[in-house]
């Protein structure tokens, strides 16, 4: 008798087993499924929430068949206690597996509002936007420039949300100056900016920050990306580049940025300066007047003078022979390459053509045409103004 219930009760006890096996594997497969979401969604995780507020969420908003099993997924893969706090973007028929990954990695939000500061030329900008997961695009919802007028009220609310991300894009051709001013009267950094670093050591790109990020940390990433495209620009050097260091490089690669911003033209700006070196000819190049006068603290604001055309400073190409001293601005990546690698012309000399780009000229005669006709374009423009 005893040895019959023995022996049941290990049957009983074997089919349970292979039965919890079974129900794990299937658990398995449904937390590494396809999940039944259609559209995109952006699921955002308050600051002291756990995974059973969040897989109730996502079981309302449609992402997970069960929250259950998505809280033991997260229990058995050992990342309870690794949620992070923030707005993170949900792709249709994300499986559970990969939404666990997306809101225990990183911690950087994937969607929701975000605070841009454009750092540009003429002014700093700060737009407050916001991902649409349904299209993933950004939708606008306010934009000022920084330090002048009202501060909108979006700004203001969109500060004070956990989850607000924040980036400043540094546009080329900017100055150091203007960098380190438009870092001052951004309100989510902190500390002083420390030293102005160098003209055309900072790297135009895209940087992101949180609230609280140091001003001179923010200084010291762009002169480090700066500083490695310096040296890959350099290695990747053509053998007959006129200039012959990377300072002279990078000076001339601010020169090219500040003439064109029409980027398939640089090769051929780089081509003109390139063989006014070579034939020892001046540069004569009013962006390098304009920072004689300014030195690259704000905008001129005018058109240049006789009078500043012809006197004499350290960056005066009209005046100077060579290179100025010192880089005029920040250049970007594709200047640096331009500066040592031009495209191969016999062209001295360009002038505005009226549609944004430049009329480049081998001789005089042809240059001095081009230039008669865009001062008929400007007088035309005059006019219907």
């Amino acid at each position: 008798m005893w040895r019959s219930l023995a022996s049941n009760m290990l049957t009983v006890l074997i089919a349970a087993l292979f039965l919890l096996g079974g129900l794990i594997l299937w658990g398995q497969s449904q937390y590494q499924a396809e999940g039944p979401l259609d559209s995109a969604i952006c699921l955002r995780v308050e600051r002291g929430s756990n995974m059973v507020r969040v897989s109730r969420d996502l079981e309302a908003q449609g992402a997970v068949s069960s929250g259950t099993i998505f809280r033991l997924g997260a229990k058995y893969s050992e990342k309870t206690a690794q949620l992070k706090a923030g707005s993170f973007l949900v792709e249709p028929g994300a499986s559970m597996e990969q939404i666990m990954g997306e809101i225990t990695q990183s911690g950087a939000s994937t969607c929701g509002t975000e605070i841009v500061y454009r750092i540009g030329v003429t002014r700093t900008q700060a737009e407050v936007r916001e991902l649409d997961p349904a299209t993933n695009k950004f939708v606008e919802k306010a934009e000022f420039i920084l330090g002048e007028g009202d501060v909108p009220s979006e700004y203001t609310e969109t500060r004070q949300e956990a989850d607000t991300r924040y980036r400043i894009a540094l546009a080329e051709g900017v100055t150091s100056w203007q960098v380190v001013e438009a870092l001052k009267a951004m309100d989510v950094l902190a500390g002083a900016p420390g030293e102005r670093p160098g003209e055309g050591l900072l790297a135009p790109d895209s940087y992101e920050v949180t609230p609280g990020t140091e001003r001179a940390a923010v200084l010291a990433e762009m002169q480090q990306r700066q500083q490695m495209r310096i040296n890959a620009a350099w290695e990747g050097r053509a053998s007959d580049a006129a200039v012959t260091s990377p300072e002279e490089m990078l000076i001339l690669a601010s020169i090219i940025e500040k003439e064109t911003g029409v980027a398939e033209e640089r090769g051929m700006v780089a081509s003109v300066f390139t063989n006014r070196l070579n034939r020892g000819m001046r540069l004569q190049t009013d962006p390098t007047v304009i920072y004689g006068v300014t030195k690259g603290e704000g905008t001129l604001g005018r058109g240049l003078r006789q009078s500043e055309l012809r006197k004499a400073t350290p960056w005066n190409t009209y005046v100077i022979e060579g290179l100025p001293p010192t880089p005029i601005a920040n250049p970007g990546m594709a200047s640096l390459e331009a500066a040592v690698n031009p495209e191969t012309t016999g062209y001295v000399f360009f002038v505005a053509d009226g549609t944004g780009g430049h009329a480049f000229a081998e001789t005089l005669d042809q240059h001095n045409r081009n230039v008669a006709k865009w001062r008929e374009i400007e007088a035309q423009r005059q006019q219907n103004n």
